[in-house]
């Protein structure tokens, strides 16, 4: 198994960073890199991603990716790690701190006031249903955190009966093979849970977690469910600077040592198959899956700040354009071999969004900074406000299904027209011109262009 990359591409990004200056575009959270994506339910034309800075999104199968700046979405300096498109278009986002929402194509957000004085840990979505909607609450300081439930997509929210002081809650699942499902991880000061109900929340079996072979084990999340098993559940547990991706087959009574061993990396998220016999895992610098049950081994790519979601037989995973030369892909294969649909530089300016909204209002200012450091065109459509609306155009969002795409959108992102030639960008280029140089001195691969 390799050893993480980490530290270099953390002293990579503090260099960069500081000389760049604090107004960097990455200021947000490190190098600008994909972290998440989502689709929308029902509209597979319809594409979100999330990034370190902010997020990108495609409305027609992936042949154009515009930017939705952090500040539009009002979301400072806590990042999320998860988003739900709701096939009505509502989009929701759970942040580790506020729950954000965006009813209109991600042109306008608001931070939902049922959660103002907790944190919103942990969202997920009813499979068949996503109007019924769960979140958890994890703040450590709040008198009281919970599970809550949402039969309306997410407009107004109750507490299930699974509430507790002293405990944070960390995660939550809805099981793909039995609604009623529910698995709940959480923590305390002296012990890990998991909490189960076989009613949709009504009543909680609660299952304290621990892990005996294990070395000073922390961090226990539950992570994903079987898909056709409502006993099956995954989660991981760090210890001793290793993530174990473990697998219960009772209803999270008990987590077999995971085969294999762990993973020497720090776990972003896992998806399986539609018949739950493969695994695939990602990492900060790496990607793996699982065979029926067998462990985990590292795959070629995607490499460096990984992420995975799969939609019926598609598999999408993030990847670092510092390391190869997408930033977002598609997998026909499980994970063998990868379809390139997009990187950093083809981003074409701030997303398209009617004047008055947050997001026409404040990020085509901020977008020359950011095309400056990414390598993308400063004025795509030729506007120098950046807003990507053409003169006498129209923007794509506000329509009764938060925008729909252009008639003749396909049913799956599209790769992008590669760039070609030694005077095109590369598409690793996310530094200014001064920093190329050194930068470049770093490259794993080698550059066909002197």
């Amino acid at each position: 198994m390799r050893k993480p990359r980490i530290m270099g591409d953390v002293r990579t990004a503090a260099a960069a960073a500081a000389l760049l200056g604090s107004g960097a575009a990455w200021a947000h959270a490190g190098l600008p890199e994909t972290s998440n994506v989502t689709l929308r339910r029902g509209h597979p034309e319809d594409v979100f991603v999330g990034a370190t800075f902010g997020a990108i999104i495609s409305r027609d199968s992936g042949r154009t990716w515009r930017w939705v700046c952090p500040d539009a979405m009002g979301y400072g300096g806590w990042r999320p790690e998860s988003f739900i498109w709701r096939e009505t278009g509502t989009l929701l986002a759970a942040t580790g701190n506020a729950l954000l929402r965006s009813k209109d194509g991600a042109c306008s957000w608001s931070t939902h006031p049922a959660f103002k004085d907790t944190w919103v840990t942990g969202l997920a979505a009813q499979p068949g249903d996503d109007a019924v909607l769960y979140a958890s609450t994890g703040r450590s300081t709040a008198a009281r955190n919970g599970l809550f439930r949402s039969d309306d997509g997410g407009e107004t929210w109750r507490a299930l009966p699974l509430q507790r002081d002293g405990i944070v809650f960390s995660a939550v699942r809805v099981s793909a093979a039995d609604p009623r499902t529910l698995y709940v991880s959480a923590w305390d000061t002296a012990r890990m849970y998991l909490f189960r109900s076989d009613d949709a929340g009504d009543t909680w079996e609660e299952l304290p977690q621990a892990f005996p072979d294990l070395v000073r084990p922390f961090d226990f999340v539950v992570t994903a469910t079987d898909p056709t098993d409502s006993r099956g559940v995954w989660a991981r547990v760090s210890a001793q600077g290793t993530t174990h991706i473990l697998h219960s087959t009772d209803g999270g009574r008990t987590f077999p040592p995971s085969p294999g061993g762990g993973i020497e990396d720090v776990f972003v998220n896992m998806d399986l198959s539609a018949d739950g016999g493969t695994a695939w895992v990602s990492t900060y610098n790496a990607f793996f899956r699982s065979q029926a049950g067998g462990p985990f081994t590292q795959l070629e790519l995607p490499t460096g700040n990984a992420c995975v979601t799969r939609v019926g037989d598609v598999l999408y995973g993030c990847g670092s354009p510092w390391l190869h030369d997408w930033s977002l892909a598609r997998s026909h294969d499980e994970g063998t071999t990868w379809e390139p649909l997009f990187s950093l530089e083809q981003i074409q300016g701030s997303h398209q969004c009617p004047a008055g909204t947050p997001v026409r209002e404040l990020c085509p200012s901020r977008w020359p900074q950011l095309a400056g450091t990414i390598g993308a065109p400063l004025y795509p459509d030729g506007m120098p406000d950046g807003g990507g609306i053409p003169e006498g155009g129209t923007p794509d969002a506000g329509a009764p299904d938060a925008g729909a795409p252009p008639t003749d959108a396909g049913t799956t992102p599209s790769s992008p027209k590669p760039s070609s030639g030694c005077a095109a960008a590369p598409a690793g280029t996310l530094l200014p011109l001064f920093l190329l140089p050194w930068w470049r001195r770093g490259r794993r691969r080698e550059d066909p262009c002197p």
